[in-house]
C-alpha cells in the first residue's frame, strides 16, 4: 500500500519544524537531539518523495546529500575523477556553490537601459511612443 502524499507532506513539514527547534536549542556540536531531528527529517523527506512518485509519477527537485564522495556504483567514464554535472569552468571553487558567476548573472539594468524592458523608474511596462 502506498503512502498518501498529503499525509507525508504534513509529516515532512513537522519534521522541518522539529529540526529547526532542535538546531535553535543546540547544546554543542554533537547534540543528539539535532542528530535525531536530522535523521527524522531525512526519513520524512524520503517518505514524501516516494509517496509523491507512487501517487503521481512526480518527484521533488531535491537530492539528499549523504556526504559519501566515493560512489562504488558510479564509474568515472572519462577517468578525470570528477563529476560531469559540475560546471566546467576552471575556477578554484572547491566544489561549493556560491551563487551566480558575474558572467552568468543577467543584470536587470541591461534590459531597462535599452528601452525594451519595464520602465526603470515606475516598474511598469514602457509605453512611451504608443
Amino acid at each position: 500500500m502506498s503512502a498518501d502524499p498529503r499525509a507525508a507532506l504534513s509529516l515532512l513539514v513537522s519534521a522541518f519544524e522539529r529540526h529547526l527547534e532542535s538546531c535553535a536549542g543546540r547544546r554543542g556540536d554533537d547534540d543528539p537531539q539535532v542528530a535525531a531531528a536530522y535523521d527524522d527529517l531525512l526519513d520524512a523527506f524520503e517518505t514524501y518523495d516516494n509517496a509523491l512518485y507512487e501517487a503521481f509519477g512526480e518527484m521533488t527537485p531535491l537530492d539528499v546529500y549523504t556526504g559519501d564522495d566515493g560512489d562504488d556504483d558510479d564509474e568515472d567514464e572519462d577517468g578525470d575523477g570528477g563529476d560531469e554535472d559540475l560546471d566546467d569552468d576552471d575556477d578554484d571553487d572547491d566544489g561549493v556553490y556560491a551563487g551566480l558567476d558575474d558572467e552568468d548573472f543577467d543584470d536587470e539594468s541591461d534590459h531597462t537601459a535599452s528601452g525594451s524592458g519595464p520602465d526603470a523608474t515606475s516598474g511598469s511596462p514602457d509605453t512611451r511612443g504608443r
